[in-house]
């Protein structure tokens, strides 16, 4: 087994779990086969990675939250503390939907707030926000602030997760973004 990453000795790894170098698994999580891990990644005590879930570079999962099968996690995604993902629309106790799983993207960079649940077969946008407590039941905007239930946009945050105000001028990088088509894109004039 590579041992280019760090793994609790409570931590279950299934064989054929694919993980990257630098990688942390902490206490009690469970990594089924097939599951893939990028480098540099912390998942907390008591996660658990379905075998065909991907996640990508130093992503952080704090403690028990389940990424199940069908959920992608793009690089330097934050996943709160018991935040949930489901990967069921209309689940049952009685019927099996393993082949109807609906697959959910959290682009590049988003955060999402602790007990926060992203219903499946959203796509959350580069460097969203979802807020504490949300509840995610559509597709959200790259930069985009949701908070409530279900989630609504309240805002804009930058790069850096600070929120902005109508100057567009992140407070803590001095980072500029404008509208365009009705979407928040950094300002640059080179591709980032």
């Amino acid at each position: 087994m590579d041992k280019s990453y760090f793994a609790h000795e409570t931590a279950i790894i299934d064989e054929g779990a694919n993980i990257g170098s630098g990688t942390k698994i902490w206490h009690f999580s469970h990594l089924m086969s097939g599951a893939q891990i990028g480098q540099d990644c912390v998942l907390g005590q008591n996660v658990f990675v379905g075998g065909k879930a991907r996640i990508g570079n130093r992503v952080k999962i704090q403690n028990n939250v389940s990424v199940y099968d069908s959920v992608i996690l793009e690089d330097d995604v934050f996943c709160g503390p018991s935040c949930v993902f489901t990967n069921v629309i209309n689940p049952r106790a009685f019927v099996e939907r393993k082949t109807k799983y609906m697959e959910t993207l959290v682009k590049k960079g988003a955060s999402i707030g602790a007990n926060a649940t992203i219903v499946c077969g959203v796509q959350i946008g580069e460097y969203a926000m979802i807020g504490a407590g949300a509840v995610v039941t559509k597709d959200v905007n790259p930069f985009a602030l949701m908070i409530g239930v279900p989630a609504i946009q309240k805002g804009w945050v930058s790069r850096a997760g600070a929120v902005l105000n109508e100057t567009l001028t992140c407070p803590e990088t001095g980072e500029k973004y404008e509208m365009k088509d009705g979407l928040l894109i950094q300002f640059s004039s080179k591709k980032k």
